[in-house]
Parts: C-alpha cells; structure tokens; sequence
C-alpha cells in the first residue's frame, strides 16, 4: 500500500482494534508505515490517567510489530527507529525490556557516528527527556552536534527542543549563554510560527533558564501568546501565566483574552489552573470582574474537591482586590462550611492569609478567630517559615483590631500584645511621594503656615495618616502641636495608583480597610485620589480643591 493512503486510513481509525484489523490485512509494510502504526496506537490507547488497555500488550499484530523493531533495528530508518522510540515510551514498556534496550542502544550508535538529521536528534532528545530526563548524559551530546549546524535554519521543533534540553541540563544558562543568545535572537524571528505549545515550552525555559535580559523575546512571546490563550492546555497556560508574573509582563490584551476564555471554560479547567489565573490578577492588581465573578460561582460548586491552597488561591484575591462578587452571600456561606470541616488541614501562614483577606471586604470570621489567637496556633505559625514575621504579625494585629473595631458582639480570645504591631508596614502601599508634596504645598498655599498640618503621622492605632489636620469645636484649624480643644481630626488619604486596582478606581483591599477603621477611630477620612487630582495644574488649584474638599462651608486659622 501506498505509504501516504496508509496514513490517512490509519488516522481515520480510533481504537487499536480497528487498528489492529487493519494492519492484518496488509502483507507487508515498511518500517515508517509500522512506527506510525506504533504511534497511532499510543494516540488512542494513551491518556491523562496512563495506558486504557494494558491487555493490549498481548495481542499477536502488536507482538509482530515489536518483533520487527526488536530484532531488526539495525536495519531500520532513523525515521522509523525513532518513531517507534517515541510510540513504546508512551505505552510505557519497561526501559529495560531488551526491545527498548535495542532501540536506544541503535539510536545512540547513529548520534556517536553523526547520522542523525537535525529532526532526529529533536526525536531522540524528546525520548532521553522523557525516559530518563535531566540525569541523562546523551542529551549534552544532542546540544553539541546541533551546535554544529546552523542555527539560523532551526524549525520551531529545533529551537523547542534545544530549549528543553538545556532547561534540565544547565538550568540558569551560565554555562551554555553564549547558545542561549543565539537561541533567543534567532527565536525572536519565528515567534509569529510558535504553536501554543512551542510558545508555551519556551517560555517556561526562558523562566528557569532566567533570561531576564532576553527583554524583546519575552515581550513578542508574551503578545504572541494572546490568540492562543483559547487553544492553551491547563498545563501550558499555567507555563504562559507564570512566564507573564516572572518577566513582569503585563499585556492588557492578553487579559482581556483571559477575560473571555475563563468564564466559559472554568468548568473544565483544572483547579491548579485557575488558581494560577487569580494568582496572575492579584500580583498584576487586576480586578477582572468577568474573571472574579466565574471563580466565585466555581468555587461555591467545587470547593469540597479543591486543596487547601488552592482554597486560598481562588479566594484571597477577592480581598486583596477589595471585590464582592455578586454571589459574595453564596461564596461565603461555602467557604465558612469548608473551613468548619476542614480547618484543621490549613498550613498556619495559609490560613491566616485567608481569614486576613476575608476582613479586608468586611467578612469576619468571627467563628476561627480564637484558633487564631490562640498560643498554640501562634506557636505553629512561629515554627513554619517564614515565622512570625512583620508581614503576620502585621496580618494578626489588624485581624484583632477589626473585631475590635468591627464586631463588638466578639467575645473570644485577644491577640495578646507581645503580637501586635504599632505601625503598619505597607512600603508598596505608601503615598506616591510627588502627589503627597503637591498635595501638602496646596495645604501650604490655602493655609499660609505649614504649622497646620502634619504629613505621615503614625497614629497609636496601627496606622499612618497621610496628612492630618486638627480642629477645635467651632471649626478653625488648630496647630498640629497643639494637644487641648481638638474637636475633629480630619485624616487625608492622599491615594495614588499603587493604591487602586490596575486602569481602576477601585480601591485596593488594604487601603479601603484602613479608611474604615481610621473612621471608626474618630478621624473624619477625606480622599484625595490622583485622578482628581493629577490635571490640577498650579497651587491655586490644588488649592481650591482642597477648599471644597476639606472645607466644603467655610474655614479659619486658630493663631
């Protein structure tokens, strides 16, 4: 039969007893016709979960086949060989089996004398990968001889190849950079030929590999990988996601792509994956409500099969970001259920961050908390790194200061001092220093004396105010020394980007909670956002608006 009209029939068929049936009714076939065969068998026998029929083995035509390669494989095409390799690997026959023995022994003659084509080597190194994978000496060998052709004329699968295999032999690159340039300069210009598994391989080689100076690869990657994000498996878009968060890159068009991809694929999409995508949005400070909204309504069905971190993944972004899906009733309710079953399996500094994240958008797990401030949870949160440090400590004192402020009906433990802290540490979260100067020369302009205000004044309440003013009772600003008659004190939070959800409004979680709180603490919170503010183009402006925004009626100097 003609080898062409064998493979369009072979690929029509879909079970190996079709394929079986077939092949017994050819007299003769060439080696390439019978590795196809081979790799056929695997496509159809092979998924997920490992091989469907193991009594496959057993059939007379697969025996034949075996036979063949077996006992004749030094008569076989590279082709062929190869092929056959591939196709046996994935059956998962034994690697020590004297017909996979046979087959490598021959294939690893042919590199040593130099026949292998460039797609052989790809072949072979393909099969060290998966058969023996980083601690295979041959695959340093492979790199060598396809140094010695030209680069420039790679195919994809080259370039694919050499990735990976220099992803597990040399991890950060130092001994092989000088290929790995030229690898990355020659990648550049078939970036628009990348399938969305070669786009995702190289990328994630870039990540271990750290290329970070290999800037315009990863850049054209990055938007090369849009139109592929509805092909991407759950593995490769996780490769794609992570790439995105260690390069970061941040393409607003890709996200809109996830935007349209997660809602209607969530429900097939592995657990793993989609938190990756929340992981993704929470470190970019992405509020992708289409994105939130598909994860809640998710999570509410299948939380009982999810991890413990995972638990975490799919709902500490919603605090961070300060978003309540419209689901929030159903999220909640599902997520106090499984932490009533399941408390006990949460790593302390998880736990922690969840129940923190949950107070950040006024949800108080007011039923944990005495697990959380207890000696013994405290004493297992000390003991797992990273320790009680700054970050949980922090994380603790505000937990204890919003059941406080927030739940007066809490009658549990208290967090005891020794595990609070006096100031918040939030450097990404501090004012934007060029807002905050214009903000307090327009204060200067409209109050005359810079003795009426102060910036960044630590409060004995955890928090820092941007700037604070005081008032006595009939309204007229005191000095900011001054310690008697203070009647009002307004705290301005001077909020620039870094404190808004990206291209957002939104506030993000840790400011909106410390406005809270600064109100409940008897500071009259005014907001001064950079987008009110950034067109203000001389001090008499800024002035004027600060007037209007503090002042709304009428104000004085108390001298």
């Amino acid at each position: 039969m003609d080898e062409q009209l064998f493979f369009n029939k072979l690929d029509n068929l879909c079970t190996s007893k079709e394929i079986f049936c077939f092949l017994s009714s050819l007299e003769v076939m060439s080696d390439t016709m019978a590795s196809r065969a081979l790799q056929r068998i695997s496509e159809v026998e092979v998924d997920d979960s490992g091989l469907k029929n193991p009594g496959l083995f057993e059939n007379e035509v697969f025996r034949a086949l075996c036979f063949q390669f077996e006992f004749g494989s030094s008569k076989l095409s590279n082709t062929g060989l190869l092929n056959a390799l591939q196709a046996l690997i994935k059956l998962r026959i034994d690697p020590q089996s004297t017909l996979m023995t046979s087959l490598l022994s021959e294939s690893e003659e042919r590199l040593g004398r130099g026949q292998l084509t460039a797609d052989s080597l790809c072949a072979l190194g393909e099969s060290l990968l998966e058969l023996e994978g980083p601690s295979c000496t041959t695959l340093e060998q492979i790199v060598d001889y396809m140094q010695e052709r030209d680069i420039e004329r790679w195919s994809p699968r080259e370039i694919v190849m050499v990735y990976k295999i220099l992803q597990v032999t040399v991890r950060e690159g130092k001994q092989c950079q000088n290929l790995l340039n030229r690898l990355n300069s020659v990648t550049l210009h078939t970036v628009s030929q990348l399938s969305p598994n070669f786009a995702s391989v190289i990328l994630n080689s870039l990540v271990v590999l750290r290329q970070t100076q290999a800037v315009p690869l990863v850049t054209a990657l990055c938007k090369h990988s849009v139109k592929h994000v509805p092909y991407f498996t759950d593995h490769e878009l996780v490769n794609v996601l992570e790439a995105f968060l260690y390069f970061g890159q941040k393409v607003q068009i890709f996200t809109e792509a996830l935007e349209r991809h997660v809602p209607k694929s969530i429900l097939t999409m592995h657990p793993q994956t989609v938190s990756k995508v929340m992981q993704y949005c929470c470190k970019k400070m992405i509020l992708s409500k289409p994105i939130f909204d598909a994860v809640a309504e998710d999570f509410i069905s299948s939380a009982d099969r999810l991890t413990t971190d995972q638990i975490a993944a799919y709902i500490i972004p919603f605090g961070t970001l300060n978003y309540l899906p419209p689901s929030a009733s159903s999220l909640f309710r599902k997520l106090e259920t499984v932490l009533h079953t399941r408390l006990k399996h949460f790593q302390p500094h998880t736990l922690l961050n969840l129940l923190h994240s949950c107070v950040l958008i006024q949800r108080y797990p007011v039923n944990f908390l005495p697990k959380i401030f207890s000696p013994y949870f405290l004493q297992k949160l000390q003991a797992q790194p990273p320790g009680l440090n700054t970050v949980a400590m922090s994380q603790l004192t505000q937990l204890f200061l919003t059941v406080t402020l927030e739940c007066p009906f809490y009658e549990g433990p208290k967090l005891l001092s020794k595990y609070q802290v006096k100031a918040c540490p939030m450097p990404h979260r501090s004012s934007d220093v060029h807002l905050l100067k214009r903000v307090k020369t327009g204060l200067l302009y409209l109050l005359k004396k810079r003795i009426y205000f102060a910036s960044e004044v630590s409060t004995p309440y955890f928090y820092v105010v941007d700037i604070e003013i005081k008032l006595d009772e009939e309204g007229f600003v005191l000095p900011v020394a001054q310690l008697e008659e203070v009647h009002r004190r307004i705290a301005l939070c001077v909020d620039g980007r870094n404190r808004f959800c990206a291209h957002s409004h939104s506030l993000l979680g840790e400011e909106a909670i410390k406005q809270r709180h600064l109100q409940l603490l008897g500071y009259e919170v005014v907001q001064i956002p950079f987008f009110e503010i950034e067109s203000l183009q001389n001090n008499r402006k800024m002035a004027d608006y600060l007037q209007k925004k503090i002042f709304p009626s009428t104000y004085g100097v108390r001298n």
